[in-house]
């Protein structure tokens, strides 16, 4: 009658192993650290400008009331620079 294999047991793994997989390795894309604060900082600042020219309009202008209704393309752009800047998230 055959033998059967033995099974080869799963090897265990510790979390100081598991924390130096994560580690990117020389080839491998990481971010920036600078990254993510900027892009989120810019999405932020763009939504405030949009949202302060609309609520000061009838009145002051703000944020610079002497380009008027060019603050909405200001508040966008900076917004589309912000999800620009997604586009190098790896």
């Amino acid at each position: 009658m055959p033998e059967s294999k033995s099974r080869n047991k799963k090897k265990t793994t510790s979390k100081a192993e598991k924390a130096e997989a994560k580690i990117a390795l020389p080839g491998e894309a990481v971010n920036p650290r600078w990254l993510a604060p900027v892009m989120v900082g810019l999405m932020v600042l763009g939504l405030a400008w949009i949202v302060t020219f609309y609520l000061t309009s009838a009145d002051l202008g703000l944020p610079i009331p002497q380009i008027g209704q060019w603050n909405l393309a200001v508040g966008f752009g900076l917004i589309i620079v912000g999800f620009g800047l997604t586009t190098r998230w790896k």
